[in-house]
C-alpha cells in the first residue's frame, strides 16, 4: 500500500491504494509514519517526495473502516495526532525537506498530507478540497492553520465552508502549490527539484529547514491545540458520534467528484 523507491540521496513514498483513491487505512498511515521517520535517519536520504498512484493523490481518511470497525480510535488518528506524531502532524516531523507531488486529487485528510509537505508541486490534473463539514468531521493534522496560511484565511474558509474542489490553476493563484506542470512531467519535475536540493551543503539545508519550522512552530502550535480540543469536542458531540452510522452516505455522495 506504500511504494518504497530510493534513487540516490532521493527517496520516493508512493500511495497505493488505487482501488480506494489512496485513502487512508490505519495500517497505510503507520507505514507513512514509519518510511519518514526511517528517511530521517538514513544518512543517504537528502529528500523525501511524496506521491500517489493515479488517479489520486489522496482521498483522506478510509471511511469505510470507520464505518466498519466503529469509530475513530481504529484509524491511529485522535486528537493528540496520529500515531506517534504531536497535534497537528500526521507524522513526526524530520530534519530533511518533503516534496509532495500531487498527482490527482488530495480531499481532506489528504490536503492535510500534501500541507504537511514543505514544497508542494501539482500536475495538470491535481484538484483540492477540504471535505471534513461534508463529512461531518474535524481536521486533526494542522489543517486549520497551514491552509490559512498558504492561501489566507478568506480563500481557507471559503474551501473548508464549502466543500468544494479546486483546480491546479487556482491553487496555483492562491499560493497552494509553487508550479503546476504536465501529469507526465510530475515526477521529473519532483526529482529534479529534489537533486538540486540533494546537491546543496546538506546541513545548511537540515538548518535553513530548521529554522523556517521552528518559525512556523512558533505560530502551528498554539494553533494546532485549538484544532484538537475543537476536534475532540465535536468527537464527543451528539453529532460527531453519527458520523461513523453516515459514512456509506457520505462514500456515496463523494465517489462521482473523485471520479
Amino acid at each position: 500500500m506504500l511504494l518504497v523507491d530510493k534513487h540516490d540521496a532521493v527517496l520516493t513514498l508512493t500511495l497505493d491504494r488505487p482501488e480506494s483513491r489512496n485513502a487512508l487505512s490505519p495500517q497505510l498511515i503507520a507505514e507513512i509514519q514509519r518510511q519518514i521517520a526511517a528517511a530521517d535517519s538514513d544518512p543517504d536520504v537528502a529528500v523525501v517526495v511524496l506521491t500517489g498512484t493515479d488517479p489520486a493523490f489522496c482521498a483522506g481518511v478510509d471511511l469505510r473502516v470507520i464505518g466498519a470497525e466503529g469509530g475513530w480510535d481504529n484509524m491511529g488518528a485522535s486528537a493528540s495526532g496520529a500515531g506517534d506524531a504531536p497535534a497537528g502532524h500526521p507524522w513526526p516531523p524530520i530534519s530533511k525537506p518533503i516534496i509532495g507531488a500531487i498527482n490527482g486529487a488530495a480531499v481532506t485528510g489528504g490536503l492535510e498530507l500534501a500541507l504537511a509537505c514543505d514544497v508542494l508541486i501539482a500536475s495538470e490534473r491535481a484538484r483540492f478540497a477540504d471535505t471534513h463539514a461534508r463529512v461531518g468531521v474535524m481536521p486533526l493534522w494542522g489543517l486549520t492553520a497551514r491552509l490559512p496560511e498558504a492561501v489566507g484565511f478568506g480563500f481557507a474558509r471559503r474551501m473548508s465552508l464549502s466543500g468544494n474542489f479546486i483546480d491546479a490553476p487556482t491553487a496555483l493563484a492562491h499560493g497552494l502549490v509553487t508550479e503546476v506542470v504536465a501529469h507526465d512531467d510530475l515526477l521529473p519535475t519532483a526529482h529534479r527539484l529534489a537533486a538540486d536540493i540533494a546537491s546543496n551543503n546538506r546541513a545548511a539545508v537540515t538548518t535553513l529547514l530548521g529554522s523556517y519550522r521552528r518559525v512556523q512552530d512558533h505560530v502551528l502550535a498554539s494553533q494546532a491545540e485549538i484544532e484538537a480540543a475543537t476536534a475532540a469536542a465535536w468527537l464527543s458531540s451528539d453529532a460527531g458520534q453519527h458520523v461513523a452510522e453516515d459514512a456509506q452516505a457520505v462514500i456515496n455522495r463523494g465517489r462521482a467528484q473523485l471520479h
